[in-house]
Formats: C-alpha cells, sequence, structure tokens
C-alpha cells in the first residue's frame, strides 16, 4: 500500500490507464506498481472512483478469474479522495472527461495520466499537463529501465 506520506507529484489517473494496469504489463502496470511503492500520491473525486468501480465490475464479468476488488479498496484506501463539487469545469469536447480536470483542480494535482484524446487536446489548461502513461512513466517514474 502506498506510503501514508504524502508524495509531492499529485496524479489524476484516467480509468483507461487503471483497468490498463490492472489487467495488462506495460506502462500503466509500472505506474501503478510505482504508486504503490509510494512514487507518488494518486488524487481522485467520488465521481472517478465511482467510475472505476463500474468500468471494473464490467470489465471483470467478462474476466472472472481477476479480482479487481483488491485494487478498488487499495485506491480507496490510499488514494487521496477530493471534493470537486465547487469547480465547474467544461473545457473537454467530451463532457464526461471534464471529471478528470476537474479534480486535478480540486486535488492540486499538475499532472493527469490518460491516452484519450479528448484530455490530451486540452493539457496545458490552468497548468495541469496530461500525458500518456508511457510519457508519464519516463518523464517522472523511469529509474532503471521499464518495469523496475
Amino acid at each position: 500500500m502506498p506510503s501514508k506520506k504524502s508524495a509531492r507529484l499529485r496524479v489524476v489517473i484516467d480509468t483507461n490507464v487503471l483497468i490498463s494496469g490492472i489487467f495488462f504489463t506495460g506502462p500503466p502496470y509500472w505506474i501503478l506498481k510505482e504508486w504503490r511503492e509510494g512514487a507518488f500520491r494518486i488524487v481522485v473525486s467520488q465521481e472517478i472512483m465511482e467510475e472505476y468501480e463500474r468500468v471494473a465490475q464490467e470489465i471483470s464479468s467478462r474476466f472472472p478469474s481477476v479480482d479487481i476488488g483488491d485494487v478498488l479498496e487499495l485506491i480507496a484506501l490510499g488514494a487521496e479522495l477530493v471534493d470537486t463539487t465547487s469547480v465547474d469545469v467544461k473545457v473537454c469536447r467530451d463532457p464526461a472527461d471534464d471529471k478528470f480536470i476537474a479534480c486535478a483542480i480540486a486535488g492540486g494535482a499538475r499532472v493527469i495520466v490518460s491516452g484519450d484524446k479528448h484530455l490530451l487536446e486540452v493539457s496545458g489548461y490552468r497548468g495541469i499537463t496530461v500525458l500518456r502513461p508511457r510519457a508519464f512513466w519516463e518523464i517522472h517514474l523511469r529509474r532503471k529501465g521499464p518495469g523496475t
């Protein structure tokens, strides 16, 4: 479980990155591994947690051998939950993506990790950088090599 000591780097993780990190190896998996080791802090809103749970349930129905409940519990316990009710953001072409920007603003996160084109298009908004998983890994986490 991530260290209770708050890491300096505060990050919002897009749902698809989280799900990819649970089911596959590669940058999303390495990112979650580094988070569990305390390399950075995940910031979430209630709306994002609900989306994580909904999508995870949909995926797990197709892959019953994978227990994603443990990962969701780890996120719920180890991530920082922020209140986004006072943040009104309408910047993404897909309004469903605005919750990630709102969470970053409310939680003081300067980075969103996502492969979503609508989020990538608004990178730089209010000083928030949107990075693909591999770019986030290369810029912020890579030490010795992939997955180490």
